[in-house]
């Protein structure tokens, strides 16, 4: 089983956390994973995108945990909180990624349940995702978890000339 571990927050091991995350993230998506990118992310994305959830981790805003094989990341996930005024007693879970070779072991679940927990301690009253309509591994994590389908953009989501099914999903966590 890989440690999960927070992202550093100093400046020091930024630099290399970004790297090891632009390496995860663009080998999933060059090998075809629903992340949103139609090509693999650049890495002055990545460390755009890793900057912008460690700002709101350090706000409050957002959870971050990360999934390492001794010293290789092998998984990744984070929540946001909605920026609109009317919307920030919530957050969306954006992003959990595994790399294949650690599929099956228990990492997506384990990244998940501790996002859904830092959203309970944050106060987070509903926690939101979507997912790809073909990605039946993760809307079953999901669902076991307690996410509950509440709708349902057919052919929404366009990767070349293939369309697929945007899923919404949420977790009330006022029960």
């Amino acid at each position: 089983m890989a440690e999960l571990e927070r992202p550093p927050l100093s400046l020091d091991r930024w630099a290399l956390f970004a790297d090891s995350a632009h390496r995860l993230l663009a080998g999933l998506v060059a090998g075809g994973a629903a992340l949103g990118w139609l090509e693999p992310p650049s890495r002055e994305e990545i460390m755009c995108l890793v900057g912008d959830v460690l700002r709101g981790v350090r706000s409050g805003d957002a959870s971050f945990h990360v999934a390492y094989s001794g010293d290789r990341m092998v998984g990744l996930g984070y929540w946001q909180r909605y920026e609109r005024p009317t919307h920030q007693p919530h957050a969306d879970l954006e992003k959990v990624a595994v790399d294949p070779e650690f599929h099956g072991r228990g990492i997506g679940r384990a990244l998940a349940e501790a996002l859904i927990g830092d959203a309970r301690e944050a106060g987070i009253e509903v926690l939101t995702l979507d997912a790809r309509g073909d990605n039946a591994s993760a809307l079953r994590l999901y669902g076991s978890l307690g996410f509950e389908e509440y709708g349902r953009l057919p052919d929404f989501v366009a990767v070349g000339e293939r369309r697929y099914d945007k899923v919404l999903c949420m977790l009330d966590l006022r029960r």
